[in-house]
């Protein structure tokens, strides 16, 4: 089930969700923003679902109202110069005559901005930024790997993962993979804004992609959902299956020396943390030097009440380093 999702998500980027023409306006827009210091954080959607609902939320005041909490806007909310920008970009749309709705999300993530999908991220292709990914950048910012040259940013999503690790090291060459054309569109924009260089690599696992990197950064889907949106499906294992697969895989594309760098959430049952257990069962013994932290104990706790979590006491917010030696 899991492989028929991707299989959708694959093709419906195929069939052309973004223009490369929009690219150029895409750009413009982050710059806009930039210059007028534009400011948001994204909250979890349970968290966004609830302010949205407030009686004094059911319009947009301002342009945070907008590219941040989503909120559809009358015409005169947004000045002239910020409106034709986000029109020429297509991140905006008209839902009546008077009325308009963004169709991308714009968040801050550190010192840089990053273009995601609108909430509610309901589609299967959605490219997801939220709470994790700030996590994500700090956990990142304690391990990165002085001296990496080659970085891999895989299920790169917006590409914060990479771009934070890139940004920390000179004259890194950054590679954002994902199986979804969408997020790989979008990431690049933002590691451009940046100023990463970069390439895109489109793969349905990291074994695909046939280099080896000094050091690799991945945030795996790691939810139980039943919607199978490949953003947010984890697989079996309680949601933990695509975290231990790009895990082993991601050891297999490390340099000697080299680095992988994961962030993703782990369900505990009965007290047993159950990727931890499987990591431990599929690494290599010897060769590797793994470290295994519990960021955050308790994460998407209103997620408990799903279907397939009735054994799962909570979600852990979990960040592993795993360095591959230097002799082979």
């Amino acid at each position: 089930m899991l492989k028929q999702a991707f299989d959708q998500v694959l093709s419906h980027g195929r069939e052309g969700w973004y223009d490369a023409a929009r690219r150029p306006a895409l750009l413009g827009l982050l710059r806009l923003l930039e210059d007028r210091e534009y400011q948001f954080v994204t909250a979890t959607p349970a968290t966004h679902a609830r302010v949205v609902k407030r009686p004094d939320r059911q319009a947009a005041g301002n342009l945070r109202d907008v590219l941040g909490w989503g909120l559809a806007f009358a015409r005169d909310v947004i000045d002239p110069e910020m409106f034709d920008a986000l029109k020429a970009a297509g991140a905006i749309e008209p839902v009546s005559a008077d009325r308009w709705m963004p169709t991308l999300r714009v968040s801050r993530v550190g010192p840089r901005l990053f273009l995601h999908s609108a909430y509610p991220t309901t589609q299967a292709d959605a490219v997801f930024l939220g709470p994790d990914s700030y996590r994500f950048a700090r956990w990142i910012a304690e391990q990165v790997k002085p001296g990496a040259r080659t970085v891999l940013d895989y299920g790169a999503g917006a590409g914060v993962g990479g771009i934070s690790a890139a940004s920390a090291l000179a004259e890194a060459q950054l590679t954002l993979a994902d199986i979804n054309p969408k997020a790989l569109f979008l990431a690049s924009i933002n590691a451009e804004q940046a100023g990463i260089t970069h390439d895109t690599v489109e793969a349905r696992e990291p074994k695909a992609i046939e280099r080896q990197f000094d050091l690799i950064v991945t945030h795996p889907p790691f939810m139980i959902d039943t919607d199978r949106r490949a953003y947010r499906d984890g697989g079996d294992l309680y949601g933990a299956r695509l975290s231990l697969d790009w895990v082993v895989q991601g050891v297999g594309l490390l340099t000697p020396g080299g680095r992988l760098v994961l962030h993703t959430g782990a369900s505990i049952v009965g007290g047993r943390d159950v990727l931890l257990e499987e990591l431990r069962r599929c690494l290599p013994q010897r060769g590797l030097t793994m470290r295994y932290v519990e960021l955050d104990p308790d994460i998407f706790s209103e997620d408990l009440d799903q279907p397939g979590y009735e054994d799962v006491e909570r979600i852990a917010a979990i960040g592993l380093m795993i360095e591959r030696d230097v002799a082979r």
